[in-house]
């Protein structure tokens, strides 16, 4: 649940319908698009602070209706969701919450989720889903969580030595050598502890089945 306002970008992918995100959306400072997903929020009635990207994707009207909002940004090395992180940056907005970055395509969702680690290396950030919550860290961390909370960790660097506590099943000094290792892990209580040196852990937290 937000705790205070942020920035939110809105990735092109599949719109929220989960009342977290949406909550989100609801209460942010401010909202940035990256490209063509501008037509799905002004649609759900929200506006934009920016539509930022290539604009390839954002039609006629929006263009027309928005002009004084169009950030366009050439640079074929980085994708929209990037180009749009960076417009924040540049702008010190660097409390970050990315909607709509998973769905519609596979790649697309496995890439945007990888870019956390490079995000995070310049903002606080994390990417929410209909499902949960998709966090990097860059070092040991402690981690708030509920009894019975369904926890998966990702490590990007599979020579990273990780010890996770408060799990059903603990983490001793393990190597994920294999994404699906450390999934489906389950919260004992009300905290989890990681403990790690050298890389990167991206961390799955589910929603509370019991919030609708």
């Amino acid at each position: 649940m937000p705790e205070n306002k942020k920035t939110i970008i809105l990735a092109d992918g599949s719109f929220p319908v989960h009342d977290i995100p949406l909550q989100y959306l609801r209460e942010a400072e401010r909202i940035i698009c990256c490209d063509g997903s501008s037509d799905q929020l002004i649609k759900a009635g929200f506006v934009p602070e920016a539509i930022v990207g290539d604009l390839d994707s954002v039609s006629p009207e929006i263009k027309e209706k928005f002009s004084g909002k169009l950030f366009p940004d050439p640079d074929q090395e980085t994708n929209d969701l990037t180009k749009a992180v960076r417009w924040c940056t540049e702008r010190n907005y660097k409390d970050l919450v990315i909607l709509g970055a998973t769905g519609k395509r596979e790649d697309h969702t496995i890439g945007n989720i990888s870019l956390l680690i490079e995000y995070a290396r310049e903002a606080e950030v994390m990417m929410v889903t209909d499902t949960g919550i998709l966090r990097p860290f860059l070092k040991s961390c402690e981690i708030r969580s509920f009894r019975g909370q369904q926890i998966s960790v990702f490590s990007i660097n599979p020579e990273t030595e990780i010890t996770a506590s408060g799990l059903r099943y603990p983490l001793v000094r393990k190597k994920l050598r294999k994404w699906w290792e450390a999934t489906l892990n389950e919260a004992t209580g009300e905290k989890i502890e990681l403990e790690f040196e050298g890389g990167a852990l991206i961390v799955f937290l589910q929603f509370d089945p019991l919030f609708h």
